[in-house]
Formats: C-alpha cells, structure tokens, sequence
C-alpha cells in the first residue's frame, strides 16, 4: 500500500490482534479489532478477490464494536480448503465453522460476495442473532446495468483458468485489467479518495492462493445471489445499498428486501458497489442504529 488512508488516524485508535483457527482442515487467519468487553461482535465477511482490510474503513467509525475479520479460504493469509471445490457450499461450511470456533452468537456482516456467503450460511442454520449485509448481491450480476461487464468479465476468468498455468496467473494478476476493475466501480469525484481506492485494489486484489480458487469463487459470485437465502432468514436483517450501484440497481434492492421476513433497506446515495470504501461512516451510523 503507497497511498495513506484517510480512515488511518481512527483505525490506529482501535486495538487490533492476528489470529488464527484451523477450520475444516485448513489455517483460516483472521483479525480481531475493538474491545474485548464489547457489547457487540460482529464477524464480517469480505467480498471477492479481497480480504480483510477493505472492511477497515467501516471497522474505523465503530470503535466500540468488536470486530472478527477473516481473510476467505484462498484469500489474503488463509489458504485453500483442503480436497473441495470453493463453491457456494464449501464457503457456507467453511463460514459457519469458522463462526462456531472463533465468533460464536456473532452478527453476521457480509459485503458483496460475502453477502451470498453470508446469507446462505444463516440460512442454513448459522446461529446470529441479526445479519447485515452491505452491497448484497440481490440480483443475478449478468442481469445488472453492467451487465455486457459482467460478461467480459466471465471469458476473461476462463481464459485466466484455461491457459497455461504460467501465463493463466500473469493474466489474472495483471496491473491493467486491476485498475479497469477499479475505475468501473468508483464513483467519488474526491481525487485522494479515489487514489486510495485504487491503491487498495492494487495492493490486495491479487493475493488470492492460486487461479483455480479465484475461478471457482468468481463461478460461485455469478451463479448466485441472495434471493435464493432470503426467506428462509428469519433473524431480523439490515440492507444497506447504494443507489449508484452497477452490480445490483437499487430498485432491484428494493425487490429483495421484500424476500425477507423482517428486514430494513437503508439506501446511501452517490455511491457505487464501495460503499465501504467511499461512504463507510453513513454505513456505520446504519449499523449502529441497527444493532441498538
């Protein structure tokens, strides 16, 4: 990472451990931020290609949270999970064991990707008292306003999957099509602002384990959504969206919380698919008012 952060100063205010659990035959590392006497923990999931700093935005605003923040199975620090593909179902078992060793009776917070992951696991029985999940996936990403993107995007990981395994990574990895992914989704005008989103996505988007996790998991974010899970959540949920969001429109948001028994919609405006980059202090205003 070359450019500061705007949300340093709070984050440095924060208490922070690196800790490690071995979750179905594998070492999922993750880190804890905020008190330990906390009233509250919250076991956040991150989205695809990322890890777990892109949520630190959010984690800065609520200092008197407890936060438990993996790195997904082929993601950041936590590798492969031995002998299985990583599709929806390895991820759910995966989550739901993790929250069983490191986050038991935890809210459950998913961003993108780790929204579908986030909510499937809830429900199929991971036990929370709440959910909430941030630019959920509520709609089929090939059916969004960007969906041609969309389309690009699955040849360029089956070609990423299909080439020799040399060049298969370098593709996969290369800096260019790294920062076109990045330029698609920001939508702030503050310059600063946008040259740390960029930095952020230069510096953690590739460290994924090899490209047959990174096929298997962009599979998984593209064949579902959180529709398929929402009814059967009975726990109370929050949505926060954004109404510039490319991957799921916000009236498409709108539709969604209609699928759950007992959620609320909170809609941030001028912003795309980073809320937690761009307007992470409105999410955590929402959060807080959630959880209280």
């Amino acid at each position: 990472m070359t450019v500061p952060s705007p949300y340093a100063a709070q984050l440095a205010r924060i208490p922070v451990q690196r800790q490690e659990a071995e979750v179905l035959g594998s070492r999922t590392a993750y880190w804890v931020y905020g008190p330990d006497d906390a009233p509250y923990t919250i076991l956040a999931v991150h989205g695809f290609r990322g890890e777990h700093h892109g949520l630190e935005p959010v984690v800065a605003q609520l200092p008197g949270v407890r936060f438990v923040s993996p790195d997904l199975p082929g993601f950041g620090e936590t590798p492969p999970l031995p002998g299985r593909a990583h599709d929806l179902d390895a991820y759910v078992d995966w989550l739901t064991a993790f929250a069983a060793a490191a986050a038991p009776g935890a809210v459950v917070l998913g961003h993108s990707f780790g929204s579908i992951v986030a909510a499937a696991a809830v429900a199929a029985g991971l036990p929370t008292p709440r959910l909430i999940l941030v630019n959920p996936i509520g709609a089929p990403a090939l059916e969004g306003p960007r969906g041609v993107f969309t389309r690009l995007a699955v040849l360029y990981y089956r070609l990423g999957a299909r080439l020799p395994a040399r060049l298969g990574e370098a593709l996969l990895r290369n800096p260019l099509i790294v920062r076109v992914m990045s330029l698609a989704m920001v939508k702030t005008r503050d310059a600063a602002l946008r040259r740390f989103v960029h930095d952020q996505h230069d510096t953690y988007f590739s460290r994924f384990a090899d490209r047959d996790v990174l096929h298997d998991a962009f599979v998984t974010s593209v064949s579902h959504d959180v529709r398929e899970s929402a009814a059967q959540i009975s726990q109370p949920t929050l949505l926060i969206a954004a109404d510039r969001d490319d991957i799921t429109p916000i009236h498409k948001q709108r539709e969604l919380q209609r699928l759950f028994p007992d959620a609320r919609l909170i809609e941030i405006p001028a912003v795309g698919h980073l809320i937690h980059y761009e307007t992470p202090a409105p999410a955590a205003e929402a959060i807080e008012r959630f959880l209280r």
